[in-house]
C-alpha cells in the first residue's frame, strides 16, 4: 500500500484503554499500515505502562479516575480526562507533532481540544461511535427535553460543525449527523465495527460448557443498565418456566456496572443453575467461550438510542456462523439481515419463543449462520471496513492537507 507521508494522527480515547477498545485498535493499526504516524491518547488499565508503543502505534495513557457514581460520577470523570488528555497532547505535539485530531466519542466534549488545535491549523475527525443524548436517556431515564439532553445535543452539534471528516457506524448516524449536525453527506464515511480477523478464525469449544446443558445460549459484550441483559434474563425465566425448555445454559461474557444488579435478578428469578457470569474475557479463552454456544443473543430493548445504534456483538456472533436472536430494531436488521431471527420489541416471553424455535430446529440455526458468516465475508469484516476508513482519510484530509501546502 502506497505511504501517506507527513500525516501524523493524534487520537484521543476516553472511554476505554487501549489496546483494548476493539474499534479503535483496528482504525489505529489499519491507519499506520497506510503509513500515518498515530498516537493514541487514552486511560490506563492496571499495570499498563504510561507510555509504549504497539504495533507501530505510539500510546500515552493517563490514570483512569475512580469514585463517584450516576451523573456526577460522569462529570468528575469527563473533567478529569479532559485535563489529562490536553496536557498529555501537549508532551505529542513537542515530541513529533501532529497535524489532526481524532477524536472518538463519548464523550462529544472532546471537541473542545479538537477546536483548541484547529485555532493552530490541525484538522479535526469527529468518530462517532455513540449518540450520546439517546445514550445518556437510556442510561438513566432522563426525559428527551431535559438540560442535559440539551447540553449533550449541543457538544454533538458543535463536533459535526467542527469535524473536516466524520466517521459514523452505520446509515442511520450519518442521516442524523447531516439532519442534527448539518454535515454535507461528502464529509461523512461509514466505517462499520466489521469483527477483526481472529473472529473470523474461530477456535475449539469450551468441553466443561458443552457438557453443561444440551444447548449452550452465548451472549458478548457490556454489562450496562442499557444494554438488555434483564430482558435477556426475564426471556430465559419465560423459557424455563412457560416453556419448559430446561436443558439449557446462559454464558454471559463481560462486565459493567449492572452486573450486580443482574445477578440478584438472576437469583430473583431462581435462574442461578442456568446462567453463567463469565466477566470479561479477552483472546483465545473469549473465542472458546464463545464458540461453544449454540445460540447467541442480542437483547438490547427498542429506544431511540438502540434503535439506530449498531452492536458489534452481532457480527462477532455472524462471524463465528452463530445463529442470532434479537428484538426487531432498525439496525439489528441491517446488520444481521438473514442471519437472525427478530423477536418483537421488548417483547421477553416472544425472544424465549424464537429462542425455543432454533432449538428445536437445528437446520434452520446452520442456515441462519452460514447466511451471518458469508454476510461478514464478503462485506462486513474489517478489511473492508479499513478501506472505507483509508478513503475517508485520503479524500478529507490529507488532500485537503496538500492543497494548503
Amino acid at each position: 500500500m502506497k505511504k501517506r507521508q507527513g500525516l501524523r494522527i493524534l487520537m484521543l480515547l476516553e472511554n476505554n484503554p487501549y489496546p483494548q477498545d476493539s474499534r479503535v485498535r483496528k482504525e489505529a493499526n489499519s491507519l499506520t499500515e497506510a503509513g500515518y504516524a498515530v498516537t493514541v491518547i487514552c486511560p490506563r488499565k492496571a499495570g499498563q505502562p504510561r507510555r509504549e508503543v504497539i504495533n507501530g502505534v505510539s500510546v500515552s495513557r493517563f490514570p483512569a479516575p475512580t469514585g463517584g457514581e450516576g451523573f456526577i460520577g460522569y462529570l468528575w470523570e469527563y473533567g478529569f480526562s479532559m485535563l489529562a488528555m490536553l496536557v498529555l497532547s501537549w508532551g505529542v505535539l513537542l515530541r513529533g507533532g501532529f497535524d489532526t485530531v481524532h477524536a472518538h466519542n463519548p464523550p462529544d466534549t472532546l471537541v473542545v481540544i479538537g477546536l483548541f488545535y484547529k485555532l493552530l491549523g490541525k484538522k479535526f475527525v469527529f468518530d462517532h461511535h455513540d449518540l450520546s443524548p439517546e445514550l445518556f436517556a437510556a442510561r438513566f431515564g432522563r426525559e428527551e427535553g431535559g438540560t442535559v439532553i440539551r447540553v449533550l445535543r449541543f457538544f454533538e452539534k458543535l463536533s459535526c460543525k467542527a469535524a473536516d471528516l466524520v466517521i459514523v457506524t452505520n446509515d442511520s448516524y450519518k442521516e442524523i449527523d447531516m439532519a442534527r449536525g448539518g454535515v454535507p453527506g461528502d464529509r461523512i464515511v461509514i466505517v462499520r465495527n466489521g469483527p477483526s480477523e481472529k473472529f473470523m478464525k474461530g477456535h475449539d469449544p469450551d468441553p466443561e460448557l458443552a457438557r453443561s446443558a444440551s444447548t449452550i445460549l452465548g451472549y458478548i459484550g457490556v454489562t450496562g443498565y442499557q444494554d438488555g441483559i434483564d430482558y435477556f434474563i426475564r426471556a430465559l425465566s419465560h423459557l424455563v418456566l412457560d416453556l419448559n425448555v430446561t436443558d439449557v445454559r446462559a454464558v454471559i461474557i463481560g462486565d459493567g456496572d449492572a452486573l450486580d444488579s443482574l445477578k440478584a435478578l438472576t437469583t430473583e428469578l431462581i435462574l442461578d443453575d442456568y446462567v453463567w457470569f463469565a466477566g470479561w474475557q479477552e483472546g483465545d479463552r473469549l473465542l472458546e467461550l464463545l464458540s461453544t454456544a449454540d445460540i447467541c443473543v442480542a437483547p438490547e430493548p427498542s429506544n431511540p438510542y438502540t434503535n439506530r445504534s449498531t452492536m458489534i456483538k452481532l457480527m462477532e456472533y455472524m462471524s463465528l456462523g452463530k445463529p442470532i436472536v434479537a428484538f426487531n430494531l432498525n439496525e439489528h436488521r441491517n446488520t444481521a439481515q438473514d442471519a437472525a431471527l427478530y423477536a418483537d420489541p421488548n417483547d421477553e416471553l416472544d425472544f424465549a419463543r424464537k429462542i425455543a424455535y432454533l432449538i428445536d430446529n437445528p437446520a434452520n440455526r446452520e442456515e441462519l449462520g452460514q447466511a451471518g458468516r458469508k454476510r461478514i465475508e464478503e462485506q462486513l469484516a474489517w478489511p473492508h471496513q479499513a478501506r472505507q476508513l483509508i478513503d475517508g482519510y485520503q479524500t478529507a484530509i490529507a488532500k485537503r492537507k496538500r492543497n494548503q501546502v
